[in-house]
């Protein structure tokens, strides 16, 4: 485990990009949304929407994964490899 960093002014650094940041959170906002469409597709028996929001659910979250695994690589976290 590596020691949480402080700036100067005491405030807890984050050894992580803001895009990275903006990325899980706006993906996690999208899988929310997705899902209610999910739902409301299985409901009203759309099988082709379906498919498609679970493709673009699959692609939202491997692209989060991305991003988690991108932060973990810089360090600075208690499961960062550095």
């Amino acid at each position: 485990m590596t020691e949480e960093q402080r700036s100067p002014t005491g405030k807890p650094m984050v050894e992580a990009t803001p895009m990275d940041v903006i990325h899980i959170r706006i993906g996690s906002f999208a899988l929310v949304f997705c899902f209610a469409v999910l739902v409301l597709s299985l409901v009203g028996r759309i099988w082709v929407l379906t498919g498609i929001i679970v493709l673009i659910m699959a692609a939202i979250g491997l692209y989060m994964l991305g991003a988690v695994r991108r932060q973990k690589r810089l360090g600075g976290g208690p499961r960062s490899r550095g």
